[in-house]
């Protein structure tokens, strides 16, 4: 029994990992991602920050759990360029999905050979004038605590860091590290732009804990308004 098991787990894994069956899944997931879009009422605040650095090189940064919505709002806006994604079935996945919204995907890993791959890749595509999108605290966690990517990118190529967040009045979290949050169709979508933050050797430390503090309360702020409980960094409610 436990041989079939394992037989089982590991045909679906390479089924899910095909390449024609996750753009099946990308286009899927495309479509119910604009059902909801079109559906729900959107309130972005501070939308003059897209239209000033649609056409600019700058380093979007969001937790990984609030990626959802941020994809049709970032392509309502003309914002091209490319995300940051793990070389994981589901980085790949998702990767497909991001280029469906005009984003072109940079492959990195936790190995420090991956690291510097996107850490090269990143600083040419912004050298060059292209956004860049990636979450601080992924592909692995700990939830809502910033890794430094970001801030090498800001600081190796003088382009702002832009914190960004969005939160629902009909929200699905699901039951993963990152507390992933699915808004539903119908819903009230408020999507909160940061001010650009720019990073310099000087400020390079303080910037780091003032970047993670903002985006902390910036979630915690935006799911304020609609009665939901406070996420805290690094930690998982079931």
């Amino acid at each position: 029994m436990k041989k079939i098991r394992s037989f089982w787990k590991k045909f679906w894994r390479n089924v899910f990992s095909a390449a024609p069956v996750q753009w099946f899944l990308a286009f899927f997931m495309f479509f119910g991602i604009y059902l909801v879009y079109f559906t729900s009422k959107k309130d972005i605040r501070g939308e003059n920050v897209f239209r000033q650095y649609r056409r600019k090189p700058a380093i979007f940064v969001f937790w990984h759990g609030r990626s959802m919505m941020l994809s049709p709002i970032v392509r309502k806006h003309g914002i091209r360029g490319y995300a940051l994604s793990s070389r994981h079935k589901d980085g790949r996945l998702m990767a497909k999905l991001q280029r469906l919204f005009g984003l072109k995907a940079i492959y990195g890993s936790t190995g420090r050979d991956g690291a510097v791959s996107a850490l090269r890749q990143g600083v040419r595509c912004l050298n060059d004038g292209y956004v860049l999108a990636l979450s601080p605290d992924g592909p692995k966690g700990p939830l809502m605590r910033l890794n430094d990517g970001a801030l090498y990118y800001a600081r190796m190529t003088g382009a702002p860091i832009i914190p960004v967040c969005y939160s629902c009045s009909r929200p699905w979290f699901q039951h993963r590290w990152d507390r992933y949050l699915i808004a539903e169709p119908f819903s009230k979508i408020i999507c909160n732009v940061g001010q650009p933050i720019f990073i310099t050797k000087e400020n390079f430390d303080s910037a780091r804990q003032d970047l993670e503090t903002f985006m902390i309360k910036q979630l915690q702020d935006t799911d304020a308004e609609f009665g939901l409980s406070p996420i805290q960094p690094g930690v998982i409610k079931k």
